[in-house]
């Protein structure tokens, strides 16, 4: 059997059809990594005049500043239970669309339009809800006795931006979920029926093992995201309040460098940051996939 090959009758060709691709890692990613990595190392002013260049202080304060090992430890809550909940509901959810019959495909796609929502439309409209003053879900919980202010109650804000960062992501992990299900085999789980296994034994001992690279894919994705993607979420809803009490990584690298104009301890959160999102995916993929079955 021959395999299919296309062949350029000009080698430039290859690289004149990546260029664009290429020039755009280049400006947007590589070129913003490289001169963040550099600025790690300089101390400058808030207008720029003066630079100096300081080799490690700003990494050292940083690890030696309270506020910003506090930063990671609400990191650590905040990833842990996004990913948690977001890949939770949406497996539950992409199980039940697998039983719906006739309105499949409304039910699809009713679930599938929160991915359409930008995060800080997201963040507002959660923001909104849980308003201690018009929100209808802290009158809700008023009127069952439970007091909620996410703006002054640390608890309260942490909880509410976990919500409206879960509610954003719970879309596209269940489009990959309901994937994943479908093709699973019917055979397997009408031969697992025959031998009396139950709905329940059956999804943990043939469904769930056969879509564990989907699963593994979304916690991955997952934990990225909440590092990364959940800035505007917390900057519609609490901007790290109350307190700081929700500044997370990503969020405190803007507050340092945009509101704070300390330029060199931003640059270098953000090189910190990525070294964190670059290792956890390393040893994700080292000690993690070993228990995926492909």
């Amino acid at each position: 059997m021959q395999t299919k090959r296309t062949v350029f009758p000009n080698r430039v060709l290859p690289y004149l059809l990546i260029a664009p691709q290429l020039l755009i890692t280049i400006v947007f990613f590589l070129w913003p990594a490289a001169t963040a990595f550099w600025q790690s190392f300089l101390r400058q002013d808030a207008f720029g005049f003066k630079t100096n260049f300081v080799w490690f202080q700003n990494y050292r304060r940083l690890f030696a500043d309270p506020l910003y090992m506090d930063a990671f430890g609400h990191t650590l809550v905040f990833a842990v239970s996004v990913t948690i909940l977001s890949t939770t509901i949406a497996l539950t959810l992409a199980a039940a669309a697998m039983r719906v019959l006739r309105t499949s495909r409304i039910y699809s796609t009713l679930l599938i339009w929160p991915y359409a929502v930008a995060p800080a439309i997201a963040g507002i409209l959660w923001w909104f809800m849980f308003n201690p003053s018009i929100g209808i879900v802290a009158y809700m919980l008023r009127s069952m006795g439970i007091s909620w202010n996410h703006l002054i109650n640390p608890d309260n804000a942490m909880v509410l931006i976990v919500i409206a960062a879960t509610w954003k992501q719970i879309s596209y992990n269940f489009l990959f979920f309901l994937a994943a299900l479908q093709s699973v085999p019917r055979s397997l789980q009408e031969a697992g029926a025959i031998d009396g296994a139950g709905p329940v034994k059956r999804f943990w001992t043939i469904v769930f093992p056969l879509i564990s690279p989907t699963t593994f894919y979304l916690v991955v994705i997952n934990i990225v995201y909440a590092m990364f993607d959940t800035f505007g979420i917390v900057h519609a809803t609490t901007q790290g309040g109350p307190a700081r009490a929700t500044e997370i990584l990503v969020y405190k690298v803007y507050f340092d460098g945009f509101i704070g104009l300390n330029l060199g301890s931003s640059a270098a959160q953000s090189v910190i940051l990525m070294i964190i999102v670059v290792a956890l995916t390393a040893i994700q993929f080292r000690f993690i996939e070993r228990r995926v079955q492909y």
